[in-house]
């Protein structure tokens, strides 16, 4: 393993997330703090930073319980891209709702009122890749 590559993975989160993105690396599972919210949701943020693209970019897994309030609707000022690893999930925008099981992605465009809801009886695990507009460099 390149150094520059294992002192990346040294460094907190945080202070990446004010860096450029410039080695390809591995983020353990086993390493990522998870942020548990009041309504026993989950997150457990991955990756945050600018590619060398340019583009700025974050990623990451959320657990949504079964019966959890969802977050309100809201707006967002990026494109996102939700993979759902478990579960089904409600994906509210546009005057609709679209169930989405595991498996499924949901592409939610800059601009959008939205919210994902737990529509299953256990946990609903996903993904969520942020690219562009307010995303956190």
């Amino acid at each position: 393993m390149k150094l520059a590559a294992i002192l990346l993975a040294l460094i907190p989160l945080a202070a990446q997330a004010q860096a450029t993105l410039p080695t390809s690396t591995v983020y353990p599972y086993d390493h990522l703090t998870p942020k548990k919210s009041p309504n026993g949701t989950e997150s457990r943020p991955v990756l945050s930073g600018t590619l060398l693209s340019g583009e700025a970019v974050g990623l990451h897994e959320s657990m949504q319980p079964a019966h959890a309030e969802p977050v309100p609707l809201h707006v967002i000022q990026h494109s996102e891209i939700i993979m759902v690893q478990e579960g089904t999930l409600g994906f509210e925008h546009d005057g609709k709702t679209e169930i989405v099981t595991a498996g499924g992605t949901i592409y939610v465009a800059l601009g959008t009122l939205h919210r994902l809801k737990n529509m299953g009886e256990g946990p609903a695990r996903y993904f969520v890749v942020q690219i562009g507009g307010d995303t956190k460099k």
